[in-house]
Parts: structure tokens; C-alpha cells; sequence
């Protein structure tokens, strides 16, 4: 097994840093900071800050279209972002005050986007939330018995996904083939997730400081170890995609760590896979 180690790369922290996604045509990275309502955009080397877009209440991912729109899951609806500013309701996910708040969302091959709920009011007893799947400007569900839906990633016609109480990775042929469990994540929460262009995964393990690269048979291939104790979501990012970044968060830390909340990044021994674009006309 292969150990890398992970260097901050921003100086500001976040409280519930998530959803790195990086733009390659405008050669940028996205990213949310949940508890405030917060987007970003900004470059990767050297890392900036160029923008940032502001919401009322949680704001749980965020997706790009090819010709820059912004598809941003907030906390119980989706919104469209023009390049202009203008801001067009989509879709609303959850229930008004149902309880429960959107999280980890991203674009399929196909340029659909799927998002996942979790539990605001008790998370480790919720058994209802859902994945859905955004497509012809209506919403469809894939899982409805997930305790908390999390990291999403694709290699060729499968499709891979996290429900992080039980700390489980399921596996899908996509997009209807049936769910089936192939393993679990110990020693923390398995949160976000991506994958490499060996077809591997991924996996940000909240709680334990460290991301894990998986078979997707569950074998361990190499650690990715970093300061903060809670690491969110990673995603390959650069003009080579060689570059693996990994969001953290501050929230529930006490005392906080000097560098909990920070984006983290670390140069590893492959390359990932272009990130889709959401197709607005889907």
C-alpha cells in the first residue's frame, strides 16, 4: 500500500468545505462551503479566490455547463446560475421544513445531474433519505432508503455511490441496473468520492483524516493522509487532472485544529477522469 501525503493549499478555511468540481474549459475549481450558503470559483496554482455567489440557507453542491451556467443544489431546491447573475429556479428536491437538506450532487456521463438528501434532524436514525436524478426538468428517484447519500462517481457504464452512516460503497450498472453493496469504510464516514482513470476509487473518509484509494472490490491501494481530521470530498483537478484535491471541514471541532477547513492537494501516481458537463437541455 502507497502513502501520500496532503499539503493546505488554501489560507482561508471553511466550516463544512465540500464539492470540489473542476471546470476544465475555464480551467477553474468550484466548491461549496455548506453551513454558510457559499459558491466558489477560483484558480488552482497559484490558488485565488476569482468569485463568489452567496445564498440563503445551506447550499450542498454545485455542478458547471460548457458554456459556464452554474446548476447549484441548495438546500431543499435546485437553481440555475447564469455567467450573468441571473438566478432561475429548477426544481424543488425536498419538502418545505421537511427536515431534511440536499448534499453531495454530480453529473453523470450523460450530463444528468444526481443529487442526495440528508437528514438535518437525526441522522444516524434517518432510513428514508433519497438519491435523485435531475434530467428533462424533472426529478426521478434512484435510492429512497439512505441515511445519508454522499459521494458519486462513474467509470464507464457503472455507477458508484456512498450512503456514509453504515459506511457503505454500492455499485450500479448505469442507470438502471439494480444497487448491490460491495464493501465498507471503517475508521470514519466515507463521504465524497472520485475516480481515476485506472477505474479506481477515491474515497474522502470523514472522521479519520485520510482518503483511501479502493478497488472497487473494496482492496486498499494507498492512503492519502492530511492534517485535518475531517476531509469531506476530493476531486482530480489541473490541466492534467494530476492534481487530487480534497475539501475539509471545521464544523464540530473543539478545539479546532490549526488547519481543519482548509483545501487540502496532493500529486499521487495517476491522473482522473474529465469531470461531465451538466447539459442544461437534458
Amino acid at each position: 500500500m502507497i502513502t501520500y501525503r496532503a499539503t493546505p493549499l488554501s489560507a482561508d478555511a471553511y466550516v463544512l468545505g465540500e464539492g470540489p468540481v473542476w471546470d476544465e474549459s475555464r480551467r477553474r475549481l468550484l466548491w461549496v462551503d455548506i453551513i454558510p450558503g457559499k459558491v466558489f470559483a477560483g484558480r488552482l496554482d497559484p490558488f485565488a479566490i476569482e468569485q463568489t455567489w452567496s445564498f440563503d440557507g445551506m447550499v450542498g453542491a454545485v455542478a458547471v455547463a460548457a458554456e459556464g451556467a452554474l446548476l447549484v443544489a441548495e438546500q431543499e431546491t435546485l437553481t440555475r446560475v447564469d455567467p450573468d447573475g441571473t438566478r432561475t429556479p429548477l426544481a424543488r428536491v425536498l419538502p418545505a421544513g421537511g427536515g431534511s437538506r440536499l448534499n453531495d450532487g454530480a453529473v453523470d456521463p450523460d450530463g444528468r445531474f444526481l443529487i442526495g438528501s440528508m437528514s438535518l434532524i437525526d441522522v444516524t436514525g434517518a432510513t428514508d433519505e433519497r438519491l435523485a436524478r435531475f434530467e428533462g426538468g424533472k426529478l426521478s428517484t434512484l435510492d429512497h432508503d439512505l441515511t445519508l447519500s454522499n459521494g458519486l462517481a462513474w467509470v464507464g457504464d457503472r455507477c458508484y455511490s456512498i450512503d456514509s452512516v453504515p459506511g457503505v460503497v454500492y455499485g450500479r450498472d448505469y442507470p438502471d441496473g439494480p444497487r448491490e453493496e460491495l464493501f465498507r469504510v471503517t475508521g470514519g464516514l466515507p463521504d465524497g468520492m472520485c475516480a481515476d482513470r485506472e477505474g479506481n476509487l477515491w474515497i474522502a473518509v470523514h472522521g479519520g483524516g485520510r482518503v483511501e484509494r479502493r478497488t472497487p472490490a473494496g482492496g486498499l491501494l494507498a492512503v492519502v493522509e492530511l492534517d485535518s481530521p475531517q476531509p469531506t470530498s476530493v476531486a482530480f483537478a489541473g490541466p492534467d487532472l494530476d492534481v487530487l484535491v480534497i475539501t475539509s471541514a471545521a464544523e464540530g471541532l473543539d478545539p479546532v485544529p490549526p488547519n481543519a477547513g482548509r483545501i487540502y492537494a496532493c500529486r499521487v501516481d495517476t491522473a482522473g477522469l474529465p469531470t461531465p458537463y451538466w447539459n442544461p437541455a437534458l
